[in-house]
């Protein structure tokens, strides 16, 4: 449109753009079978696509919602189009999981892999640092699943859709606290295991004299320490 041709108060054109008021028919028409669409697509693609996506499922639905949107609203594109697009992301992500079940390492570079993020209470870096995961979002992971020190962590792993599994410490172990500094509340109903400190940085439990931390962490080398937390 000419700039000449926009006014504030054309509310028509503000309401309807530049279509017949008999093309909000045709519009409900589209969405209805562009909705329909969308979900014959996602059960053709399997049961996973209604669960938690991994990286290239989501990119299949975003996919698919971009060829969709634009037929809806615009009156010169036709349905045929994003049929088409919809037809080449199911046969696309079929034969990805076909492949995926015949070969390993194909799963693997499609799907990504699983990782270990927390062994025996002690926090894994060169893993968060390869999956972009810092300290205080892992903490906030485990403090969600009411898990307030490491010690109560065997294995954390993160799966390669992006999810984690806990596999909890039986017994459980003295461990580094989860909770914030600034809360002291909690802090002092925490039970600290006698002579025992929790590396600040990757967790490892180390024994020192009475009253006297550690020099430095055998494990990481860091030399900032918190009592180590028991299980209550």
């Amino acid at each position: 449109m000419k700039p000449e041709e926009i006014h504030i108060t054309d509310y028509m054109r503000i309401l309807l753009g530049q279509v017949p008021w008999s093309f909000l028919l045709e519009v409900a028409i589209r969405a209805v079978f562009l909705y329909a669409l969308i979900l014959v697509s996602m059960r053709l693609m399997g049961k996973r696509m209604s669960s938690q996506l991994s990286r290239h499922e989501l990119a299949a639905i975003a996919s698919i919602a971009a060829a969709v949107g634009v037929p809806i609203q615009a009156p010169d594109r036709g349905l045929l189009p994003a049929l088409l697009i919809a037809a080449v992301i199911v046969l696309v992500q079929r034969f990805v999981f076909r492949e995926s079940f015949r070969s390993r390492t194909f799963e693997i570079t499609t799907q990504g892999y699983v990782d270990t993020m927390v062994e025996d209470g002690c926090l894994c870096y060169d893993a968060m640092q390869n999956a972009v995961l810092s300290q205080e979002r892992l903490f906030a992971e485990l403090r969600q699943k009411g898990i307030d020190n490491l010690g109560k962590v065997r294995r954390l792993y993160m799966e390669a859709s992006g999810a984690i599994t806990i596999v909890p410490q039986n017994p459980p172990r003295p461990g580094l606290t989860l909770i914030p500094s600034w809360d002291e509340d909690f802090l002092r109903d925490q039970h600290h295991a006698p002579d025992t400190y929790a590396c600040c940085h990757c967790g490892n439990v180390q024994h020192a004299a009475r009253q006297q931390q550690p020099a430095a962490c055998t494990r990481c080398q860091h030399q900032e320490w918190s009592p180590a937390v028991v299980a209550a």
